[in-house]
């Protein structure tokens, strides 16, 4: 039965309207192909083309052009849909076509012996040449005249920088499609034997020139920088000098970025503040973490933050059977479901609402789903806040650890990752010292009777970009007229952006064997006030003249320098150049149980001040403000 409906679906869609259309069209174009080639034989001699031109010559060779373009697939693609690839099958379909008859030629096979081989060739060259010249007439059609009919949009005129690859690739795409709004008028290069000439009928001029001179001379209203791999300092000065005249600036997906699927080439978006500070990214791609994560099950806590949504972006696209995204906020849960949705990785998701902290929710989760690995991102960041509540901190970033740590190791998860920071080292803060006994929890897991499951920890800085870093702060000040706040001129922090943190921690899942605190390579330190200038020259004004800096003074728990080691820690090289290993004294899982059961007594029953002493018992390096 299923048999009989398939033959009858292929019969129809060989006789279908538009497929007898086409042959119409082949046929006609073939027939004009091949008249043209009897033509040119015979020097345009009417009367011997009569003499030589059989119709059942003609009727053979029409029959084989158009099985061979049915072959190659030309009754199924989109017309007006014509590219490099369109063009070699239709080169393959007419050589192929051509080249069986001319084997029956040579084979003095009736009907074609009597065809002059000069004119199987000529019919070859000519008909490439219509095939081809008709599928790019339907192009140009659609991209040039149909579109512009139903969208009319004001031309928005651009300079392009850089006449590489990428650059004449994107302005191709702006020539091609006027309907987008978007005139390129110029290339700007520092390419000596580029500037001067021309690369798609557009002048290449020098970037080097003054950029209000260029603005003026070509009318630009805006600028894309297609140089994926430019410098950071250099993205920095070209968009704060565009920015200065009223030019606003866009740039091309980063290689990372394009590597790791996340965008396109034609795709813009506006220059950032990561596109302008820190060092160079690199390629995180490997064939290890591939390995680690597909046919997976992968459990994220803290899915809806800003480094769990990248986690579960980046896992996604590396294959796993299933992928878990945990989080107590069920609008941020909601949110990162839409976006993996809308990003169509084709990985089963299942969203749950839940709280780390909260023991039988986990326990159920886990029994449940079996995860093979869990990232643990969940937890309470802010630093000033979590001062004047560490019962909560507590109980969400130390308990929740331990207590998820715990299930994980009943239930032989292969492996566990917690997210930490680098204020859990010496930590002057509740927030940095609530995650240090979380980093000690995971350790005294790993000698926990009967474990099986590799426990380890990530520490880094902070994230550009993250809904906890100053970025976000500074953008809201600057739109606002400023000022623009700094808690002190000598703050310095480590950054790096979130693909490439989230990156970094996937290799740690990697190479974890249990126990092991890793530590990633975050660059140089930045001051902070530096980073504010840099923003607001890159918003069009000048630091301090058209946008005030305020120093405010130290939030509570807040360290002028953050640091990458405890005293008692000695590092080590990791099969990663930007990820290293700390080596100290594991924990006893004993000892942390009781530290853990006194917590869980004490975190909704002492003041602010006990908390902060109970902490500091437990953390000895840790620097406690206690307050009246």
């Amino acid at each position: 039965m299923r048999k009989t409906e398939s033959l009858k679906k292929a019969v129809s869609n060989i006789f279908s309207l538009r497929t007898l259309v086409l042959i119409l069209i082949y046929s006609v174009l073939e027939i004009m192909s091949l008249e043209s080639a009897f033509l040119l034989r015979f020097d345009f001699n009417f009367r011997q083309f009569d003499n030589h031109l059989q119709p059942e010559a003609l009727l053979l060779c029409l029959i084989i052009n158009l099985l061979s373009l049915l072959f190659f697939g030309q009754f199924k693609g989109l017309l007006s849909f014509f590219h490099m690839p369109d063009l070699i099958k239709i080169f393959w379909a007419l050589t192929v076509s051509s080249a069986i008859i001319l084997a029956l030629n040579f084979a003095d096979v009736d009907g074609f012996a009597k065809i002059p081989r000069s004119v199987i060739m000529a019919d070859y060259l000519f008909s490439l040449i219509l095939f081809s010249a008709f599928r790019l007439t339907l192009r140009v059609y659609r991209e040039r005249i149909a579109t512009d009919k139903i969208h009319t949009r004001a031309n928005k005129r651009v300079a392009i920088i850089g006449a590489g690859d990428v650059g004449t690739a994107i302005a191709s795409n702006f020539l091609n499609h006027k309907s987008l709004g978007i005139k390129p008028v110029v290339f700007l290069d520092e390419d000596k034997t580029k500037i001067g000439k021309e690369v798609l009928g557009l002048e290449v001029a020098s970037l080097n020139q003054n950029f209000s001179t260029i603005s003026k001379r070509f009318g630009i209203d805006k600028a894309i920088i297609a140089i994926s791999n430019l410098p950071k300092p250099k993205i920095g000065e070209i968009s704060a000098k565009f920015a200065k005249i009223g030019v606003e600036t866009s740039i091309v997906p980063s290689y990372y970025d394009l590597t790791m699927g996340f965008a396109k080439v034609s795709n813009l978006r506006e220059v950032s503040i990561t596109d302008v500070l820190g060092r160079e990214a690199v390629s995180l791609a490997s064939p290890v973490v591939d390995d680690m994560i597909k046919g997976k099950t992968i459990m994220v806590t803290g899915a809806g933050g800003s480094i769990g949504s990248e986690l579960c972006r980046q896992i996604a696209i590396k294959a796993p059977s299933l992928l878990i995204l945990l989080d107590h906020c069920e609008v941020q849960l909601f949110q990162i479901e839409q976006n993996l949705i809308r990003g169509e990785y084709g990985v089963p998701l299942k969203p749950l609402v839940g709280s780390v902290a909260d023991k039988n929710r986990m326990e159920s989760i886990i029994a449940k789903y079996k995860p093979d690995l869990i990232f643990h991102a969940a937890a309470h960041k802010h630093v000033p806040m979590m001062e004047s509540q560490p019962g909560e901190a507590l109980k969400n970033n130390t308990l929740g650890t331990w207590n998820l740590a715990s299930i994980a190791s009943a239930h032989n998860v292969e492996k566990f990752i917690l997210i930490s920071t680098d204020k859990a080292i010496n930590p002057t803060n509740v927030m940095g010292a609530t995650k240090r006994l979380a980093e000690k929890s995971i350790q005294a897991m790993q000698s926990r009777p009967g474990n099986k499951t590799q426990f380890a920890a990530v520490r880094f800085g902070n994230v550009l970009g993250s809904s906890g870093s100053v970025i976000p702060t500074f953008k809201r000040q600057i739109s606002e007229g400023g000022p623009v706040t700094v808690t002190h001129p000598e703050v310095t922090r480590y950054f790096m952006t979130i693909p490439e943190a989230v990156g970094l921690v996937l290799q740690c899942g990697a190479q974890a064997r249990g126990g092991e605190i890793f530590v990633l390579d975050m660059g140089e330190p930045v001051k902070v006030i530096d980073l504010a200038r840099q923003m607001i020259r890159l918003s069009g004004f000048e630091p301090d003249i058209d946008i005030k800096i305020k120093i405010i003074g130290l939030r509570p728990g807040e360290k002028l320098y953050e640091e990458l080691q405890h005293k008692n820690e000695s590092l080590e090289k990791t099969g990663h150049p930007r990820i290293f290993g700390f080596v100290s004294e594991m924990p006893k899982y004993a000892e942390m149980e009781k530290v853990a059961a006194e917590i869980r007594e004490a975190a909704d029953s002492k003041t602010i001040n006990e908390l902060k002493s109970l902490i500091k018992e437990k953390v000895p390096e840790y620097c406690a403000q206690i307050y009246e």
